[in-house]
C-alpha cells in the first residue's frame, strides 16, 4: 500500500503531521497517546487533527501489541515517523517501514539525547538548541541525522517558549526533508555520540530549589520547569511554595547564607549559593493561588 505510518504526540506531533496533510502526503494510520491524567495539555490534539482528514487514530501507551505491529505490516509504509511519541518503537515494527523510520527530536542532536530535551537544555543553561530530524534504530537519539534546524534559547525563555519554537522548527525541517527523502537522496550524516549528551526523564519532585547552587542555576530551574510543567519548589515557613518565574541578579552580598530571605519594598529576594540573588516574581502556596511578586510579598508579610 506504501504511504505513511505517523506516531506522534504533543506539539511536535501536532505541528508536524499537520506538516504532513498541508503537503498532501498519504498518511495511512496515526497513533497517539491518551493525556496522563492530571497533566496540563497546552498543546493542540493529534488524535483530533487525524480525525478531521478522516483518520481514526489509534492511541496506544506504545508499540508493544503484536496486532499492532501486524496491521502497519499490512499497510507496508513507505515511511514510518515518530514525532514526540513517549515510548521506545520496537526495532522490528521500525523494519516495516520500506524506505527508512525517522524520529523528529527536540535538540541539535548529537546534544541533548533522551528524554525532555527542552527542559534539560535550558537547565543546563544553554543558549541555543533546536530540531533534528533522523533515522531512527533501536538505541534512541543515536541514527543518522538528516536535517535539523537551530532555535535561540534568551536568558529569560521558559520552557514552553522554547517547546513552541522547537515545534515550528521541526515543521520546517520535516517540511524540507520531505521532498529529498522521497527522492532518495536525503542526507545521512552519522552522529557522533561522544561529542553530545544523554538525559532522563525528569520527575517532580526534581524541581526542589537547592539554594546553595548559583542564582543563575536556581533561575534556569525555575524557567525549565515553569508552567505548564510541575515547577520548582521550595519551603517557606514549613508550606511548600511553587516558584513560577524569576529573576537574578549579577550583584549580591557578603556572607549571607544561602536561603535567606530578603524582603524589598515591593519584592521578595533570596540569597543562592554564590551570594548572588533571586527575585521571585511568580509563585504559588501551596494550598492557595498563583501570586505575582506582590502578592507573594504580602503573603510571606502576613505569614512572618
Amino acid at each position: 500500500m506504501g504511504g505513511i505510518v505517523v506516531c506522534a504526540y504533543s506539539d511536535v506531533g501536532y505541528k508536524c503531521l499537520k506538516t504532513l496533510f498541508d503537503a498532501g502526503e498519504s498518511v495511512r494510520r496515526v497513533y497517539t497517546h491518551d493525556d496522563a491524567p492530571g497533566e496540563e495539555r497546552w498543546f493542540d490534539s493529534v488524535a483530533e487533527l487525524a480525525r478531521t482528514h478522516g483518520i481514526e487514530p489509534r492511541r496506544v501507551a506504545d508499540l508493544s501489541d503484536p496486532g499492532d505491529e501486524a496491521r502497519i505490516r499490512a499497510f507496508a509504509p513507505d515511511f514510518l515517523f515518530s514525532f514526540y511519541f513517549r515510548k521506545i518503537i520496537p526495532g522490528r515494527v521500525l523494519a516495516l517501514a520500506r524506505r527508512g523510520a525517522l524520529n523528529m527530536h527536540g535538540s541539535l542532536l548529537p546534544a541533548f539525547r533522551g528524554r525532555s530535551p527542552v527542559n534539560w537544555a535550558i537547565l543546563q543553561g544553554a543558549t541555543e538548541t533546536g530540531a533534528s530530524l533522523h533515522y531512527m534504530t533501536e538505541k534512541p537519539d543515536a541514527g543518522d541525522l538528516v536535517d535539523q534546524e537551530r532555535v535561540p534559547i534568551g536568558p529569560d525563555d521558559d520552557a514552553l517558549t522554547v517547546s513552541r519554537r522547537v515545534a515550528d522548527a521541526a515543521a520546517l525541517v520535516l517540511a524540507r526533508s520531505l521532498p529529498r527523502l522521497k527522492a532518495g537522496d536525503a542526507p545521512r550524516i552519522s552522529l557522533d555520540l561522544s561529542k553530545g549528551s544523554y538525559f532522563g526523564g525528569r520527575k517532580p519532585e526534581d524541581g526542589l530549589i537547592d539554594w546553595t547552587r548559583s542564582a543563575k542555576e536556581i533561575h534556569d530551574l525555575v524557567r525549565a520547569v515553569a508552567k505548564p510543567w510541575p515547577g520548582a519548589f521550595t519551603d517557606v515557613f514549613g508550606k511548600k511554595v511553587t516558584v513560577w518565574k524569576t529573576r537574578h541578579s549579577p550583584h549580591g552580598g557578603h556572607d549571607v547564607f544561602p536561603g535567606k530571605v530578603e524582603l524589598t519594598e515591593h519584592s521578595v529576594i533570596v540569597f543562592a549559593g554564590d551570594d548572588r540573588t533571586v527575585e521571585i516574581l511568580a509563585a504559588r502556596p501551596e494550598g492557595g493561588r498563583d501570586l505575582d511578586a506582590g502578592g507573594f510579598h504580602s503573603w510571606l508579610l502576613s505569614s512572618v
